[in-house]
């Protein structure tokens, strides 16, 4: 099993349940040791603001919230530098322990050895 774990996820509201998914194994694989670095991009990016994770709703899942927290307290979470941009975001806008960090960073925690990439 790899033991690092990369998860980039696209999709917001608009794409709930894809979007609920990458959160949630991201979450999940926190909790079952495996170094996880969840990456926020398209319209996730609104979630590395406070309060945003709040308002998704999504029946029989998760709260958003809880899980971002899970992942923050024991993974890493980044927002594409891009999209941040895109946004008009700054790190002085995203909660804490939120990072922005581009493509390059990407590719390199994507590429490492024992490490698994999914996108959602």
């Amino acid at each position: 099993m790899p033991k690092k774990l990369v998860i980039k996820v696209t999709a917001g509201p608009e794409a709930a349940e894809r979007c609920s998914q990458a959160f949630t194994v991201a979450a999940v694989g926190v909790a079952s040791g495996v170094e996880v670095s969840l990456w926020l991009t398209g319209e996730s990016s609104w979630f590395a603001l406070p309060g945003r994770a709040a308002e998704f709703e999504l029946p029989h899942a998760a709260p958003l919230p809880d899980l971002l927290d899970s992942i923050l307290a024991g993974g890493r979470v980044t927002l594409c530098t891009q999209c941040a941009a895109r946004r008009d975001i700054t790190e002085k806008d995203v909660l804490e322990g939120v990072r922005i960090a581009g493509a390059q960073v990407f590719v390199q925690e994507a590429m490492a050895d024992d490490t698994q990439a999914l996108v959602y």
